[in-house]
């Protein structure tokens, strides 16, 4: 029953819609404004680079808290990776915005960097390197992803973290499927460039 509680906990706690309220409190609806993602970059894009900075971190935290609270509970690893896993699609899937959100890329990174600091600071790496290179956030942060997936496989660790770590990778490239079909097609946005 505890496990199944902090699972809940950490679904609601995801579930806080950090760049909707922030926009709001501007007088601004983020789902209505540039890409109509509920997410850090979308605020950068409409808000400025404060606002942007504000809503990364507490999506990262969000990630962080539902793994360090799980661990705090004593509750088995594979539970610790499902209050992770629970987050993201808390943030993905909000009850507050109509069981829609963000892409989940802070607060997946959130749940892997707490819970495998490697894969957490690898994918990292590559992620910003790859924004800064490119200007395509979606193209870091999928290769982002895709590093945390490779590094956990590579690296031997336990099933269930394996699986966690994977499983938040496919649902982050998941997400972005768009941004793959207009990065494909040559039509994606840069950052500093307007949404098309």
């Amino acid at each position: 029953m505890l496990a199944l509680s902090a699972v809940l906990v950490s679904y609601l706690i995801g579930s806080v819609p950090a760049a909707s309220w922030l926009a709001r409190s501007r007088g601004v609806d983020i789902r209505k404004v540039g890409s109509g993602n509920s997410g850090a970059t979308n605020v950068l894009r409409s808000l400025g680079k404060g606002p942007a900075f504000l809503v990364a971190a507490f999506d990262i935290l969000k990630g962080a808290l539902a793994v360090w609270l799980a661990r705090a509970l004593g509750l088995p690893p594979e539970w610790v990776g499902l209050c992770g896993v629970a987050a993201v699609i808390g943030h993905n899937f909000s009850p507050f915005l109509g069981f829609r959100g963000g892409k989940g890329v802070a607060t997946s990174f959130g749940t892997i960097a707490v819970l495998d600091p490697v894969a957490g600071a690898g994918a990292f790496v590559l992620g910003v390197f790859t924004m800064w290179l490119t200007r395509f956030v979606s193209a870091g942060s999928i290769l982002g992803a895709l590093t945390a997936g490779i590094l956990v496989v590579a690296l031997g660790r336990p099933g269930w973290l394996t699986l966690v770590i994977l499983f938040l990778a496919a649902l982050l490239i998941w997400q972005h499927r768009a941004n793959i079909g207009r990065l494909t097609a040559g039509k994606e946005s840069r950052l500093g460039e307007k949404v098309r």
